[in-house]
């Protein structure tokens, strides 16, 4: 491997496991700036239920990729890869380590190890719109035997018939003439950086104890007076960014579908399974370092000992 080869510091692990806090503490340590791996904390006006970083946090070390879109703007993982390798390339310029912080697995693995090549350029809206019409038309089973016929290992992959996958898996063909299983196994050959993973762990009790105090913190602190606004602006529920863990059970009580104490509940209930599936994501990614969680300073000096031998001048 190139001596010269950017090194790239990861810290993952599941929602609530400290994170955001581990991140701060290396920050004191290193001169880096973090690269937000989180796919909702993108989106401006929702804060309080992405358990967004503080503005404190924010002014201890520059975050890219909070705060860049609207509810309602078009993003992926895809794009995500693209452009974070081009802030990775930047820092390198400026001497700066990259520090990767997020629980969303997709995201990490489109930057770290590739998932395909997007056409940028490519404005795909009308393309996704007649798609998203026939499946209201029609049905996914429809779109489904449409796929198989174009790109049968997709079908294979997507036998749950996600439509989310589907539309996009579609989307992906007829933007670009390819299919998206063939560029799924593209690797990125122009890699120009070495991952260095560190994950935090809890035991799962423990983990969900967080989990649980996290979810009533935000019920507490405003998740409601939160969403009442986002709604209030004119976003609709529907759109992916609101249909997640906490607005989609804030939205249930407003709409009086459920009671505040049940909606507080489903967050909890709805958190913890999302851990376990971020989980299942990262159990995919080789030689992750684990550090026990609790102890967020303890965690990056653990953090920097590994890192001090492997990247020049770590210090800060």
């Amino acid at each position: 491997m190139n001596t010269n080869m950017t090194k790239v510091i990861i810290i993952l692990g599941p929602t609530a496991s400290g994170k955001t806090e581990a991140s701060v503490e290396l920050s004191k340590l290193i001169d880096c700036e973090v690269i937000s791996a989180d796919s909702r904390q993108i989106y401006r006006f929702l804060d309080i239920g992405t358990a967004k970083p503080t503005k404190e946090a924010q002014k201890q070390v520059k975050h890219h990729f909070i705060d860049i879109l609207n509810p309602d703007e078009y993003y992926s993982a895809g794009l995500f890869g693209s452009q974070a390798e081009s802030v990775i390339s930047d820092l390198s310029g400026k001497k700066k380590i990259p520090l990767i912080v997020g629980g969303s697995g997709l995201y990490i693995k489109a930057l770290c190890e590739g998932l395909f090549r997007e056409d940028l350029k490519n404005n795909t809206s009308d393309i996704r719109k007649n798609i998203t019409n026939k499946l209201e038309l029609f049905g996914i089973d429809v779109l489904y035997d449409e796929l198989k016929k174009i790109d049968v290992e997709s079908t294979n992959l997507y036998f749950d018939r996600n439509p989310r996958r589907i539309l996009r898996a579609l989307e992906y063909f007829y933007s670009t003439g390819f299919p998206i299983s063939k560029a799924h196994k593209e690797k990125k050959d122009r890699k120009t950086f070495k991952t260095l993973y560190f994950g935090i762990h809890f035991e799962r009790e423990e983990l969900y104890k967080r989990i649980n105090t996290r979810a009533e913190l935000m019920w507490e602190n405003g998740l409601e007076s939160e969403t009442r606004k986002v709604l209030k602006i004119g976003y609709t529920p529907e759109l992916n960014s609101l249909n997640t863990v906490g607005y989609k059970e804030c939205i249930a009580y407003l709409n009086s579908d459920i009671s505040r104490e049940r909606a507080i509940e489903l967050t909890k209930q709805n958190t913890r399974r999302y851990a376990k599936r971020q989980m299942t994501w990262f159990r995919k990614i080789n030689d992750i370092k684990w550090l026990n969680g609790g102890d967020s300073k303890k965690i990056a000096e653990q953090i920097l000992s590994y890192v001090s031998g492997i990247i020049p001048d770590t210090v800060t």
